[in-house]
Protein backbone atom coordinates (compact mmCIF):
# COMPACT_ATOMS: atom_id res chain seq x y z
CA UNK A 1 0.00 0.00 0.00
CA UNK A 2 0.97 3.63 -0.74
CA UNK A 3 3.85 5.02 -2.46
CA UNK A 4 4.17 7.94 -5.47
CA UNK A 5 2.38 5.58 -7.37
CA UNK A 6 -0.50 4.95 -5.16
CA UNK A 7 -3.46 3.71 -7.42
CA UNK A 8 -6.26 4.86 -4.87
CA UNK A 9 -6.86 8.36 -2.96
CA UNK A 10 -7.13 6.57 0.11
CA UNK A 11 -3.30 5.02 -0.19
CA UNK A 12 -1.68 8.46 -0.20
CA UNK A 13 0.28 8.69 2.45
CA UNK A 14 2.25 11.56 3.88
CA UNK A 15 3.72 10.19 6.94
CA UNK A 16 2.97 7.28 8.71
CA UNK A 17 3.91 7.77 12.30
CA UNK A 18 2.33 4.37 13.50
CA UNK A 19 0.71 1.05 12.53
CA UNK A 20 -0.59 -1.46 14.35
CA UNK A 21 -2.60 -4.66 13.92
CA UNK A 22 -6.28 -5.42 15.73
CA UNK A 23 -7.48 -9.04 16.86
CA UNK A 24 -9.08 -9.54 13.41
CA UNK A 25 -6.66 -8.58 11.24
CA UNK A 26 -7.13 -5.20 10.13
CA UNK A 27 -4.42 -3.24 9.26
CA UNK A 28 -4.35 0.72 11.73
CA UNK A 29 -2.38 3.30 9.92
CA UNK A 30 -1.38 6.55 11.65
CA UNK A 31 -0.67 9.17 8.68
CA UNK A 32 0.13 11.95 10.68
CA UNK A 33 2.38 14.67 9.25
CA UNK A 34 0.78 17.30 11.46
CA UNK A 35 -2.20 20.06 10.71
CA UNK A 36 -3.37 21.37 7.54
CA UNK A 37 -1.60 17.94 6.40
CA UNK A 38 -4.26 15.19 6.59
CA UNK A 39 -3.93 14.00 9.33
CA UNK A 40 -6.10 10.57 9.60
CA UNK A 41 -6.00 6.53 11.04
CA UNK A 42 -6.40 4.91 7.92
CA UNK A 43 -8.23 0.86 8.44
CA UNK A 44 -7.13 -1.84 6.16
CA UNK A 45 -9.04 -5.27 6.51
CA UNK A 46 -6.70 -8.20 5.78
CA UNK A 47 -7.56 -8.41 2.65
CA UNK A 48 -5.73 -5.26 1.46
CA UNK A 49 -9.44 -3.07 1.30
CA UNK A 50 -9.91 -0.34 2.24
CA UNK A 51 -12.82 0.15 5.25
CA UNK A 52 -12.40 3.51 7.09
CA UNK A 53 -10.82 7.06 8.14
CA UNK A 54 -10.98 8.96 11.19
CA UNK A 55 -9.62 11.33 13.49
CA UNK A 56 -8.57 14.33 11.41
CA UNK A 57 -6.71 17.67 11.97
CA UNK A 58 -8.60 20.39 15.07
CA UNK A 59 -9.10 21.45 18.26
CA UNK A 60 -12.52 19.09 18.66
CA UNK A 61 -13.27 15.98 20.47
CA UNK A 62 -11.30 13.31 18.39
CA UNK A 63 -9.64 15.82 16.43
CA UNK A 64 -5.83 15.81 16.13
CA UNK A 65 -3.28 18.64 16.66
CA UNK A 66 0.09 16.61 16.77
CA UNK A 67 -0.12 13.10 17.04
CA UNK A 68 2.39 11.06 16.93
CA UNK A 69 1.98 7.09 18.72
CA UNK A 70 -0.77 4.84 18.50
CA UNK A 71 -2.01 1.89 20.11
CA UNK A 72 -4.82 -0.75 18.62
CA UNK A 73 -6.51 -3.04 20.66
CA UNK A 74 -7.89 -6.25 19.59
CA UNK A 75 -11.49 -5.37 19.22
CA UNK A 76 -10.46 -2.66 17.36
CA UNK A 77 -10.61 0.01 20.13
CA UNK A 78 -7.61 3.07 19.47
CA UNK A 79 -5.12 5.05 21.18
CA UNK A 80 -3.86 8.17 19.95
CA UNK A 81 -1.48 10.19 21.57
CA UNK A 82 -1.65 14.45 20.90
CA UNK A 83 1.74 16.10 21.64
CA UNK A 84 -0.06 19.52 21.47
CA UNK A 85 -3.57 18.28 22.93
CA UNK A 86 -1.46 17.01 26.05
CA UNK A 87 -3.14 14.10 26.08
CA UNK A 88 -4.72 10.66 24.45
CA UNK A 89 -7.69 10.42 22.28
CA UNK A 90 -9.62 7.14 22.93
CA UNK A 91 -11.99 6.32 19.86
CA UNK A 92 -14.13 2.71 19.86
CA UNK A 93 -13.82 0.14 17.08
CA UNK A 94 -16.05 1.53 14.93
CA UNK A 95 -13.33 4.73 14.75
CA UNK A 96 -15.99 6.71 16.98
CA UNK A 97 -14.65 9.03 19.26
CA UNK A 98 -14.98 8.15 22.96
CA UNK A 99 -13.06 10.77 25.06
CA UNK A 100 -9.89 12.29 26.10
CA UNK A 101 -7.63 10.83 28.33
CA UNK A 102 -5.33 13.29 30.40
CA UNK A 103 -1.87 12.05 31.77
CA UNK A 104 1.11 9.84 30.59
CA UNK A 105 1.12 6.41 29.75
CA UNK A 106 5.18 5.82 29.27
CA UNK A 107 7.24 5.13 26.33
CA UNK A 108 6.70 2.70 23.99
CA UNK A 109 3.51 1.77 24.34
CA UNK A 110 1.90 -1.86 24.15
CA UNK A 111 -2.00 -3.33 24.08
CA UNK A 112 -2.53 -4.84 26.64
CA UNK A 113 -4.60 -8.25 26.06
CA UNK A 114 -5.65 -8.42 30.10
CA UNK A 115 -7.91 -5.26 30.20
CA UNK A 116 -10.52 -3.89 28.31
CA UNK A 117 -8.64 -0.12 28.02
CA UNK A 118 -4.94 -0.62 29.27
CA UNK A 119 -1.40 -0.40 27.96
CA UNK A 120 1.87 -1.50 29.22
CA UNK A 121 4.50 1.05 28.81
CA UNK A 122 8.12 1.67 29.83
CA UNK A 123 8.46 4.38 32.33
CA UNK A 124 11.24 7.13 34.29
CA UNK A 125 10.13 7.06 37.83
CA UNK A 126 10.84 10.14 40.20
CA UNK A 127 12.83 13.11 39.53
CA UNK A 128 15.37 12.24 41.84
CA UNK A 129 16.35 8.56 41.47
CA UNK A 130 17.07 7.04 38.25
CA UNK A 131 14.58 4.00 38.26
CA UNK A 132 13.34 2.62 34.94
CA UNK A 133 10.09 0.90 35.25
CA UNK A 134 7.07 -1.16 32.82
CA UNK A 135 3.90 -0.17 34.07
CA UNK A 136 0.37 -0.98 33.14
CA UNK A 137 -1.96 1.62 32.84
CA UNK A 138 -5.45 1.80 33.06
CA UNK A 139 -7.77 4.38 31.07
CA UNK A 140 -11.07 2.91 31.32
CA UNK A 141 -12.10 6.28 32.85
CA UNK A 142 -10.91 10.29 32.06
CA UNK A 143 -8.09 9.91 34.67
CA UNK A 144 -5.18 7.26 34.32
CA UNK A 145 -4.60 4.95 36.50
CA UNK A 146 -0.98 2.80 36.87
CA UNK A 147 0.27 -0.14 38.61
CA UNK A 148 3.95 -1.17 38.54
CA UNK A 149 4.95 -4.45 37.05
CA UNK A 150 8.80 -4.43 36.65
CA UNK A 151 11.75 -2.10 38.21
CA UNK A 152 14.23 -2.86 35.89
CA UNK A 153 18.07 -2.69 36.16
CA UNK A 154 19.46 0.66 36.05
CA UNK A 155 22.42 1.33 34.07
CA UNK A 156 24.06 4.60 35.08
CA UNK A 157 26.03 5.17 37.87
CA UNK A 158 24.77 6.78 41.16
CA UNK A 159 26.38 9.68 40.67
CA UNK A 160 24.93 10.33 37.20
CA UNK A 161 21.49 10.69 37.95
CA UNK A 162 18.42 11.73 35.55
CA UNK A 163 15.34 11.30 36.96
CA UNK A 164 12.27 12.41 34.74
CA UNK A 165 12.26 14.31 31.71
CA UNK A 166 11.50 18.04 32.78
CA UNK A 167 12.01 20.04 30.17
CA UNK A 168 12.86 19.78 26.05
CA UNK A 169 16.62 19.98 27.58
CA UNK A 170 16.37 16.91 30.29
CA UNK A 171 14.63 14.89 27.50
CA UNK A 172 17.56 15.20 25.03
CA UNK A 173 20.02 17.48 26.17
CA UNK A 174 22.29 14.14 27.28
CA UNK A 175 22.87 11.09 25.64
CA UNK A 176 24.75 7.70 26.09
CA UNK A 177 25.82 5.80 23.36
CA UNK A 178 25.40 2.38 23.70
CA UNK A 179 22.95 2.41 27.02
CA UNK A 180 21.39 -0.98 27.57
CA UNK A 181 17.46 -0.42 26.57
CA UNK A 182 14.48 -1.19 28.17
CA UNK A 183 13.34 -3.47 25.91
CA UNK A 184 9.84 -5.16 26.26
CA UNK A 185 6.59 -6.40 24.55
CA UNK A 186 3.59 -7.80 26.17
CA UNK A 187 2.57 -11.77 25.36
CA UNK A 188 -0.51 -12.54 24.22
CA UNK A 189 -1.48 -14.43 27.94
CA UNK A 190 -0.86 -11.14 29.19
CA UNK A 191 2.89 -11.73 30.77
CA UNK A 192 5.57 -9.86 29.37
CA UNK A 193 9.17 -10.30 28.15
CA UNK A 194 11.65 -7.89 28.50
CA UNK A 195 15.42 -6.96 28.01
CA UNK A 196 17.18 -4.30 30.40
CA UNK A 197 20.76 -4.93 30.25
CA UNK A 198 23.90 -5.29 27.60
CA UNK A 199 24.11 -9.16 27.89
CA UNK A 200 21.77 -11.80 25.56
CA UNK A 201 19.26 -12.08 28.96
CA UNK A 202 15.70 -11.85 28.47
CA UNK A 203 13.00 -12.00 31.79
CA UNK A 204 9.75 -13.35 31.46
CA UNK A 205 7.08 -12.16 34.00
CA UNK A 206 3.62 -13.57 34.10
CA UNK A 207 0.67 -10.97 34.37
CA UNK A 208 0.85 -10.28 38.30
CA UNK A 209 4.60 -9.18 37.92
CA UNK A 210 6.48 -12.08 39.05
CA UNK A 211 9.68 -13.80 36.69
CA UNK A 212 8.79 -16.84 35.38
CA UNK A 213 11.98 -17.76 33.11
CA UNK A 214 14.96 -16.08 32.32
CA UNK A 215 16.15 -17.25 28.28
CA UNK A 216 19.74 -16.32 27.95
CA UNK A 217 22.44 -17.24 25.20
CA UNK A 218 26.33 -16.97 25.05
CA UNK A 219 26.98 -13.73 23.05
CA UNK A 220 29.06 -11.40 24.63
CA UNK A 221 29.09 -7.78 23.87
CA UNK A 222 30.93 -5.97 21.49
CA UNK A 223 33.55 -3.44 23.11
CA UNK A 224 33.15 -0.10 22.13
CA UNK A 225 36.36 1.38 20.36
CA UNK A 226 36.55 4.61 19.88
CA UNK A 227 36.41 3.93 16.09
CA UNK A 228 32.68 2.21 17.01
CA UNK A 229 31.88 5.75 19.39
CA UNK A 230 32.81 8.01 16.06
CA UNK A 231 30.91 6.18 13.51
CA UNK A 232 27.96 5.92 15.81
CA UNK A 233 27.99 9.87 16.43
CA UNK A 234 28.30 10.42 12.65
CA UNK A 235 25.09 7.66 12.57
CA UNK A 236 23.08 9.85 14.75
CA UNK A 237 24.00 13.70 13.28
CA UNK A 238 22.57 11.95 9.69
CA UNK A 239 19.49 10.36 11.88
CA UNK A 240 18.68 13.87 12.90
CA UNK A 241 19.03 15.51 10.09
CA UNK A 242 17.04 13.58 8.02
CA UNK A 243 14.11 13.54 10.82
CA UNK A 244 14.66 17.40 11.17
CA UNK A 245 14.13 17.15 7.04
CA UNK A 246 10.94 15.02 7.52
CA UNK A 247 9.26 17.21 9.71
CA UNK A 248 9.80 20.74 7.86
CA UNK A 249 9.19 18.66 4.60
CA UNK A 250 5.26 17.59 6.30
CA UNK A 251 3.30 20.36 5.06
CA UNK A 252 2.42 23.61 6.53
CA UNK A 253 3.24 24.00 10.64
CA UNK A 254 1.54 26.28 13.06
CA UNK A 255 3.83 28.61 14.84
CA UNK A 256 3.84 26.39 18.05
CA UNK A 257 5.02 23.24 15.67
CA UNK A 258 7.63 25.18 14.12
CA UNK A 259 9.24 26.29 17.48
CA UNK A 260 8.47 23.12 19.09
CA UNK A 261 10.61 21.02 16.01
CA UNK A 262 13.11 23.70 15.70
CA UNK A 263 13.78 23.53 19.25
CA UNK A 264 13.77 19.41 19.62
CA UNK A 265 16.26 19.35 16.50
CA UNK A 266 18.90 21.71 17.85
CA UNK A 267 18.54 20.02 20.90
CA UNK A 268 19.25 17.01 18.96
CA UNK A 269 22.21 17.91 17.26
CA UNK A 270 23.83 19.52 20.35
CA UNK A 271 23.25 16.01 22.42
CA UNK A 272 25.01 14.06 19.76
CA UNK A 273 27.74 16.22 19.57
CA UNK A 274 28.16 15.97 23.50
CA UNK A 275 27.08 12.43 24.20
CA UNK A 276 28.85 10.09 26.58
CA UNK A 277 29.25 6.44 25.88
CA UNK A 278 28.97 3.34 27.73
CA UNK A 279 31.92 0.72 27.11
CA UNK A 280 29.81 -2.37 25.71
CA UNK A 281 27.34 -2.12 22.15
CA UNK A 282 24.57 -3.77 23.84
CA UNK A 283 23.56 -7.37 22.27
CA UNK A 284 20.26 -7.04 22.12
CA UNK A 285 18.95 -3.69 19.76
CA UNK A 286 14.57 -5.08 19.90
CA UNK A 287 12.44 -7.20 21.01
CA UNK A 288 9.16 -8.29 19.62
CA UNK A 289 6.40 -10.70 20.45
CA UNK A 290 4.51 -12.53 17.69
CA UNK A 291 0.47 -12.81 17.73
CA UNK A 292 0.84 -16.91 18.42
CA UNK A 293 3.06 -15.79 20.97
CA UNK A 294 6.97 -16.37 19.75
CA UNK A 295 9.40 -14.10 20.87
CA UNK A 296 11.36 -12.24 17.74
CA UNK A 297 14.94 -10.96 19.28
CA UNK A 298 16.69 -8.84 17.39
CA UNK A 299 20.88 -8.56 17.95
CA UNK A 300 22.66 -5.58 17.25
CA UNK A 301 24.47 -5.49 14.01
CA UNK A 302 28.20 -3.92 14.04
CA UNK A 303 27.73 -0.07 14.21
CA UNK A 304 27.60 2.10 10.61
CA UNK A 305 27.49 -1.40 9.15
CA UNK A 306 23.95 -0.35 7.51
CA UNK A 307 22.94 -3.69 7.89
CA UNK A 308 19.97 -4.90 10.29
CA UNK A 309 20.58 -7.13 12.89
CA UNK A 310 20.26 -11.56 12.81
CA UNK A 311 16.31 -12.15 14.18
CA UNK A 312 16.58 -15.02 17.11
CA UNK A 313 13.00 -16.98 17.14
CA UNK A 314 12.09 -18.17 20.00
CA UNK A 315 9.15 -20.50 21.14
CA UNK A 316 7.03 -19.38 23.75
CA UNK A 317 8.56 -21.82 26.31
CA UNK A 318 11.84 -20.27 25.52
CA UNK A 319 12.53 -22.69 22.87
CA UNK A 320 15.34 -21.57 20.43
CA UNK A 321 13.72 -22.39 16.60
CA UNK A 322 15.92 -20.53 14.21
CA UNK A 323 18.32 -17.17 13.60
CA UNK A 324 16.91 -15.13 10.89
CA UNK A 325 18.86 -13.16 8.47
CA UNK A 326 16.81 -9.76 7.60
CA UNK A 327 17.96 -7.31 4.46
CA UNK A 328 15.99 -8.81 2.29
CA UNK A 329 12.65 -8.16 -0.24
CA UNK A 330 10.55 -10.89 1.55
CA UNK A 331 12.24 -9.82 5.72
CA UNK A 332 13.95 -6.53 5.28
CA UNK A 333 13.93 -5.88 8.99
CA UNK A 334 12.23 -6.24 12.21
CA UNK A 335 8.45 -6.21 11.15
CA UNK A 336 6.91 -2.83 12.46
CA UNK A 337 3.97 -4.42 13.43
CA UNK A 338 2.66 -8.06 14.36
CA UNK A 339 -0.32 -9.80 13.75
CA UNK A 340 -2.60 -12.37 14.30
CA UNK A 341 -2.53 -15.79 11.91
CA UNK A 342 1.28 -14.58 11.51
CA UNK A 343 0.27 -11.10 9.57
CA UNK A 344 3.35 -8.93 9.80
CA UNK A 345 3.43 -5.39 8.59
CA UNK A 346 6.52 -3.17 7.26
CA UNK A 347 6.95 0.42 7.21
CA UNK A 348 9.58 2.13 4.22
CA UNK A 349 9.34 4.66 1.92
CA UNK A 350 10.30 5.08 -1.75
CA UNK A 351 12.23 6.99 -3.78
CA UNK A 352 10.12 10.04 -2.86
CA UNK A 353 10.61 9.41 0.74
CA UNK A 354 6.30 8.86 0.07
CA UNK A 355 5.46 5.88 2.88
CA UNK A 356 4.96 2.08 1.75
CA UNK A 357 3.57 -0.44 4.03
CA UNK A 358 4.08 -3.85 3.03
CA UNK A 359 1.88 -6.79 4.69
CA UNK A 360 3.03 -10.63 4.47
CA UNK A 361 1.89 -13.64 6.10
CA UNK A 362 4.97 -15.27 8.49
CA UNK A 363 5.74 -19.15 7.65
CA UNK A 364 3.88 -21.08 10.79
CA UNK A 365 7.37 -22.56 12.19
CA UNK A 366 8.49 -18.47 12.88
CA UNK A 367 5.15 -17.50 14.22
Amino acid sequence: MGSALAESVWEEFTAIQHIGFDGAGNLYLLDAPGPEAGTRVVIVDPAGRHVKDFGRDGDGPGEFRWPRRMVVWADGGTLVEDVLHTGHHVFGPEGDFDRMVRGGVGLNMRPDPGGARTVVGASWRGADDNGRSILRFDLSSDEVSERTLVEAWVPWPEDEGRGAPVTLEDFVGELWGFEPALLFDVLPSGGIAFSDSSGYVIKLIDPSGAISRVLRRPIAPLPATEAIRQAERDRRLEETGNRTSATVGGGERTPEMAELSNALAAARVAAVENMRFFPEVPVISALRATGDGALWVQRSAEPASGEPGLIDVITPDGRYVRTLAPGTASLPDMPDAFGPDGLVAFLDTDAFDVPVITVRRLPAEIR
